[in-house]
């Protein structure tokens, strides 16, 4: 019997093209709004109880499918090595951006600021030996030069506590990531498991002794934007990273750092009624060509 007349039962494949498209998709605009998010969240929130909430949540999501598809556990050093990374990049990190929305910081600085993580590793990483190009080092003084026209904006100097604090969050976030090249990490997603559940832990701790306190049970927003935050923010954007990590060069990866503020400012304006002045978006300017030029050595070795 001839079957080439038959109709294939074989299913369609997607074209390469698709599934990266998505990962960039979830990198760019749900990483960005997540800021807007965040500041929609502390209206309903103490804001270390829901940063904590959220990473703990997700941390034990990602630990159950892990464990349900064979992961094996991590070793006491590993599980300490993550637990120490989690504090840095999604305890002080993440939690810095989240009290700093709380004191005031619009998401669009709060995302600006945090574009600075790239200029932040370059000066870390001379603690390890690393050497700079010219391009980086051009971009590390127009980054510091973005930072300070930031700080005079509106914005940033109505809320000096969280200008540091978002400031100090990218440090964190920036040295964390520097020093987990070096320290003996669980293998694969294991790792993000371990550093949600340690870091959602420790932010729980502090904000339970710092007197955090529900005046109130959230309303359905505060629901919604925890929600968001544990399966979009911390499952979806960050498994499309480690996808992305794995199959394009990492300053194409990473290109969020210039990407994230501006959908945040857009999401800003178009939901929040947010507004930014010509600091600013001076600032943007300026920030986002640092790190391009931070960006440019990185694509030539790649």
């Amino acid at each position: 019997m001839d079957t080439s007349a038959l109709p294939s039962t074989a299913s369609p494949r997607l074209p390469t093209w698709l599934p990266l498209l998505a990962a960039f998709f979830a990198l760019y605009v749900i990483w960005g709004s997540t800021y807007l998010v965040i500041r929609l969240g502390v209206v309903h929130w103490p804001p270390l109880l829901m940063a904590g909430l959220r990473f703990l949540v997700a941390g034990l999501l990602m630990l159950g499918w892990l464990r349900w598809r064979g992961a094996p556990w991590p070793t006491l050093r590993e599980t300490v090595a993550a637990g120490v990374i989690g504090i840095l990049l999604l305890g002080f990190g993440n939690g810095g951006v989240t009290l700093a929305e709380h004191w005031g910081v619009t998401s669009g600085v709060a995302a600006l600021s945090i574009a600075t993580v790239p200029l932040f590793t370059l000066l870390f990483g001379l603690c390890w030996g690393q050497r700079n190009t010219g391009l980086e080092w051009a971009g590390i003084a127009l980054g510091l030069l973005g930072i300070a026209l930031l700080n005079l904006g509106e914005t940033m100097s109505a809320t000096p506590l969280g200008a540091a604090v978002i400031l100090l969050a990218a440090a964190a976030w920036a040295f964390g990531s520097i020093w987990s090249r070096y320290l003996p990490l669980p293998k694969g997603a294991m790792a993000s498991a371990v550093e949600m559940l340690v870091a959602g832990a420790g932010l729980l701790l502090v904000s339970w002794f710092s007197g955090e306190r529900l005046q109130h049970w959230p309303a359905l927003g505060g629901w919604l934007a925890l929600g968001y935050l544990v399966v979009f923010g911390s499952l979806i954007a960050f498994s499309a990273y480690l996808y992305l990590l794995g199959r394009v060069r990492p300053a194409a990866a990473t290109s969020y750092a210039y990407v994230n503020p501006v959908v945040a400012v857009l999401l800003g304006t178009l939901f929040a009624g947010e507004r930014i002045g010509l600091a600013e978006l001076l600032a943007m300017l300026v920030i986002v060509g640092a790190v391009v030029l931070i960006a440019v050595p990185q694509w030539r070795r790649h």
